[in-house]
């Protein structure tokens, strides 16, 4: 054979062969490459799963305790209310305090289609009593406790007009005892003038009442002659 032929062919085998252990290296940097790479990345995704947020985040009990509160301050629960009439009528009431309306009862007694003649004088009877639970007080006075005579819509007299004094008179009323009084109209008219010389009433129909406050006593019609 060539000795040329033969040192080419030999040096063809030669560069083959660094040829593949070049190849070869280049695979083994390229696997240890990849195997550094998947490796390395493997730890970062676990990382970074690891400081991602959390869907169900950590709550603060501070935190939670002040929400608490916050819900609580705006949106109280109900607190049960009683009713003011209820416990004012449960409270008993002191002796000696003022009488309530609904704890007196104001009759009239006289001049009920009574017809009295020339010269004489009706007469009439209040009667105040009591039916509260305790003694009570209450101004019996002339102004307070009014006995009133009309005639239509004329006011003729009235225990209220030309009082001489204060005018009140405070009475302890006790449970179920009536307080009375007496008096006698001379048929003359008052006013709130106080004249010297008041006028005689005249011959007529009358109307006797009874006025205190907000009470009133049915109406006692009677008749002059």
């Amino acid at each position: 054979m060539d000795p040329d032929t033969i040192r080419g062919d030999g040096g063809d085998v030669y560069w083959r062969r660094r040829m593949s252990v070049l190849v070869a290296v280049l695979v083994v940097v390229a696997v240890v490459a990849w195997a550094c790479s998947s490796g390395g990345s493997g730890p970062e995704r676990a990382s970074s799963a690891q400081t991602s947020p959390s869907a169900t985040p950590v709550v603060d009990p501070l935190l939670a305790g002040l929400r608490t509160l916050a819900m609580g301050t705006a949106s109280p629960s109900p607190t049960p209310t009683t009713t003011p009439t209820a416990t004012a009528a449960a409270a008993p009431k002191r002796p000696g305090d003022p009488c309530a309306k609904e704890d007196l009862v104001l009759s009239l007694q006289g001049g009920k289609e009574e017809i009295y003649s020339a010269g004489a004088r009706p007469t009439f009877m209040v009667t105040l009593v009591n039916i509260g639970p305790v003694m009570c007080t209450a101004d019996v006075g002339p102004r307070a406790m009014e006995v009133r005579i009309t005639s239509g819509e004329d006011r003729i007299w009235s225990t209220a007009d030309c009082v001489s004094g204060v005018g009140s008179e405070l009475k302890k009323l006790q449970r179920g005892v009536p307080y009375v009084r007496s008096l006698e109209w001379d048929r003359h008219r008052s006013s709130t003038d106080c004249r010297a010389t008041p006028a005689t009433a005249l011959p007529g129909t009358y109307v006797a009442t009874v006025h205190m406050g907000e009470l009133r006593t049915p109406k006692g019609v009677f008749h002059l002659r």
